[in-house]
């Protein structure tokens, strides 16, 4: 197999990037964590015979709530030959501490169990691109849900952004978990593209979040 160093600028490795990024997002972001890269520091790119092609890649990230703060990670995406359907593989690791949300996903969670009457919003951000404060943590689980879109739909020639939360409405439910069921709009660089996903997602802090479609 044949391994090659990308300049950084390099467009398959910005979109592989950005399926390490969406990964992340879902596994480890939240109402009070919002994972965003600054930098994409190095690419390097195998091509494995018969399996397809993997991106090996260093990249620097803020969390959106916490400028300040950055952590390094190492990704590996590995696309799938000749497959439009299996996701790409992502093994990601993160050096560094992300800062604490124990306490804001508490907050979070109290402030919707106590609400008289299910949430419901839509266009965030709105047409001059500001997201009320008090529809950040909501704006934030949509970038979960929205990582775990693009992760899944993902390939070597795509590259998926969350343009907007078109509509979203809680769900009440007999258990432990918040219910947020999405309509996002994603906007495909590519083709330029902008496609409606429909996407559940259930919240609680201790387990995090999960995504259904």
């Amino acid at each position: 197999s044949l391994a090659m160093e990308l300049p950084p600028s390099n467009f398959p490795a910005a979109r592989a990037a950005a399926v390490a990024v969406g990964y992340l997002r879902y596994l480890r972001g939240g109402p009070g964590r919002g994972l965003e890269l600054r930098e994409l520091r190095r690419a390097r790119r195998q091509d494995i015979d018969d399996v397809g092609h993997k991106y090996c890649l260093e990249l620097e990230l803020e969390d959106v709530l916490d400028k300040g703060r950055t952590v390094s990670c190492t990704a590996e995406v590995l696309y799938h030959l000749g497959s439009k359907t299996s996701a790409p593989d992502v093994q990601i690791s993160v050096q560094g501490e992300l800062r604490s949300t124990e306490e804001a996903d508490q907050e979070f969670y109290n402030q919707i169990r106590s609400l008289e009457k299910e949430l419901v919003a839509e266009n965030i951000p709105d047409s001059h691109g500001n997201v009320p404060p008090e529809l950040e943590p909501i704006h934030l689980l949509a970038w979960v849900a929205s990582g775990y879109v693009i992760w899944q739909n993902s390939t070597e020639n795509t590259k998926f952004h969350l343009a907007q939360v078109k509509h979203v409405k809680q769900v009440k439910r007999s258990d432990e978990d918040l219910q947020f069921d999405y309509v996002l709009l994603l906007h495909e660089m590519v083709s330029q593209e902008v496609l409606p996903w429909e996407v559940t997602v259930l919240w609680q802090p201790r387990r995090g979040a999960r995504v259904s479609r």
